[in-house]
């Protein structure tokens, strides 16, 4: 089968990784942003109310969060809203798109919890159920988790390359000739001669773009602007990193059972979005992003309002998001806009 098939299974088949509920964080195989401080949703909270102060968005905007797990990302960014300007929640929406129904049990389940009767939740299936005027939508690393293929290209002389891509028959990874036009295409225009190309960026794109007339679209995920050239896929499992192509790994007991992700390509993300006719407003590092979205803000309302001991909990906790050797540079924030 094709290595994009047998990606897609492992994290989305029957027995599928995001198939059954999983823990994120210290219990369970890897840390995320939301998992790691709640003013990493704060901050993104705080750019929503900015967002619609300014203009942009009107205050009954549908806040929506792509991809949401467990539910907390779209949670902290209400909280701080509540916290930044609580009249808004008298007019915001907020909903997630989930296709799982045993997640959006979870959510609806933590969202009782959080906030009883006050907040309204409303579940898409998919992207094509989305039908708004306007929104302010997010999605934390979902575009590592689209399905991709592998290629490299081989080189005989200067004269005759051979592009391969990936087959995977009884969970080993052999390469053949690439016949697909598309990735071939992809290719050749973002110069890859080895790495993994996303499938399905463009899709998601005109899908968002065909279904809200105006919006502000936030994602963050590891990955570049340029093509590194090498793989990047690898397993996460227990908090620990196994590179694809290893050689004592053995893919038949990691599969479903662990996450499998790989770099994005964000000259491929943003350009799907502009030939969807949205504008790419921002592209920059995560560390740079929360700071000009206010996290240093927050945390100084922190200070002024509770003990120091708790301010120092949470700085030490927001600094893991900003750190230069961690996840401050090595996530990427992009913001788009349209309408």
């Amino acid at each position: 089968m094709k290595f994009s098939n047998y990606f897609e299974a492992w994290l989305y088949g029957e027995n599928g990784y995001y198939s059954n509920y999983k823990t994120i964080g210290k219990e369970g195989d890897f840390f995320t942003a939301v998992s790691t401080s709640a003013f990493f949703g704060g901050t993104i909270g705080k750019r929503a109310v900015d967002v619609i102060n300014e203009g942009y968005l009107p205050k009954d905007t549908t806040i929506v969060e792509i991809g949401a797990h467990h539910g907390y990302l779209l949670a902290d960014m209400i909280q701080f809203i509540y916290t930044l300007q609580p009249e808004l929640l008298k007019t915001l929406k907020f909903a997630i798109v989930e296709k799982f129904p045993h997640l959006q049990q979870k959510q609806k389940e933590y969202f009782e919890n959080s906030f009883g009767n006050e907040i309204e939740l409303r579940h898409f299936d998919n992207i094509n159920q989305i039908k708004l005027d306007n929104a302010f939508v997010v999605a934390n690393e979902i575009f590592d988790a689209f399905k991709c293929e592998l290629v490299y290209t081989t080189t005989k002389d200067k004269a005759q390359k051979s592009r391969k891509i990936a087959e995977v028959k009884d969970n080993k990874i052999s390469f053949v000739e690439c016949k697909n036009e598309y990735i071939n295409k992809i290719c050749d225009k973002y110069k890859i001669t080895k790495g993994e190309i996303g499938i399905g960026y463009e899709e998601f794109a005109k899908i968002l773009s065909d279904n809200i007339k105006k919006y502000e679209f936030i994602t963050f995920d590891y990955g570049e602007k340029y093509p590194r050239n090498d793989f990047s896929a690898r397993i996460y499992h227990k908090h620990n990193v196994y590179p694809l192509f290893q050689e004592d790994l053995k893919l038949n007991e990691l599969f479903g059972n662990s996450d499998i992700t790989y770099d994005v390509n964000f000259a491929h993300v943003i350009d799907s979005f502009n030939e969807a006719g949205a504008k790419n407003i921002f592209y920059q590092t995560q560390l740079k992003s929360l700071v000009e979205f206010g996290i240093l803000d927050l945390l100084q309302m922190v200070r002024d309002n509770a003990s120091e001991k708790d301010y120092l909990r949470e700085v030490q906790k927001a600094k893991t998001l900003l750190e230069p050797i961690g996840m401050g540079e090595r996530f990427k924030m992009a913001v788009f806009r349209k309408g």
